[in-house]
């Protein structure tokens, strides 16, 4: 059964908002180098010059830069998702080419895959 349209606005609303959302994460944490690529560079925050601020300002960038790549990635997957909603391929396997079932896409809107695949 493909989704109807009705289905299919409801999922890039909640992709859209998810968008959003991540980006808006992101800018607390990063500039953006390229954001129609979903690429952002990490900022580095000056706390100041002694040994403890030095480490904090490290540690905090360290930290800073892992969550920046987890949020990056999901910006790709939530905007191929809606590219895939543009393409009318949303909810197809890209590995088998069964429907992907809807309570997948519910709990991960941006699944490329079934889940055999």
């Amino acid at each position: 059964m493909a989704l109807d349209k009705k289905t299919l606005e409801e999922f890039k609303e909640l992709l859209l908002k998810e968008q959003k959302k991540i980006e808006d994460e992101l800018k607390r944490i990063a500039k953006p180098v390229n954001e129609e690529a979903g690429d952002y560079a990490t900022t580095y925050t000056n706390i100041g010059d002694d040994e403890d601020e030095n480490a904090s300002e490290v540690e905090e960038y360290a930290g800073n830069l892992a969550i920046e790549s987890s949020l990056e990635k999901r910006l790709v997957e939530t905007k191929e998702a809606l590219k895939r909603i543009e393409d009318g391929t949303y909810g197809i396997c890209e590995n088998c080419g069964k429907e992907i079932p809807i309570e997948r896409l519910k709990a991960y809107p941006s699944a490329k895959t079934c889940m055999q695949c």
